[in-house]
């Protein structure tokens, strides 16, 4: 089954989940030409492995704490705090506590994108 995702025009709960958060999943929001949101979920002790993003991206904690990792720092992140980094910039995460989080990716438009325009 494929994912919904938001219309233009939308409107998108980004609420915390609270107590309802480890029945939460990540999920993605809208992807569009050049941009992406995703609301990601990390369980306490889970781990997203290092890796790369072809685009710049931000990451907005909006519940619990995690742990970015980036060329050997390691950066404290809790509720309501925001970061960006650039594109294809080497992160991994850590769930320090269960989190949600605003994922937005920002890509550079396709070859076929740029020959239709």
């Amino acid at each position: 089954m494929a994912l919904r995702h938001a219309q233009p025009g939308e409107v998108v709960d980004l609420r915390p989940f609270g107590e309802r958060i480890s029945e939460a999943r990540t999920a993605a929001i809208v992807k569009a030409n050049g941009f992406e949101a995703v609301r990601l979920v990390l369980a306490a002790g889970s781990e997203i492995a290092p890796h790369r993003v072809p685009g710049e991206i931000t990451l907005h904690c909006l519940e619990g704490r995690v742990e970015l990792r980036r060329e050997g720092e390691h950066i404290d992140m809790r509720t309501g705090d925001w970061l960006y980094l650039d594109g294809g910039e080497l992160h991994a995460l850590k769930g320090v506590e269960d989190a949600s989080l605003l994922l937005t990716i920002l890509l550079s438009p396709s070859k076929d994108d740029a020959a239709s325009a």
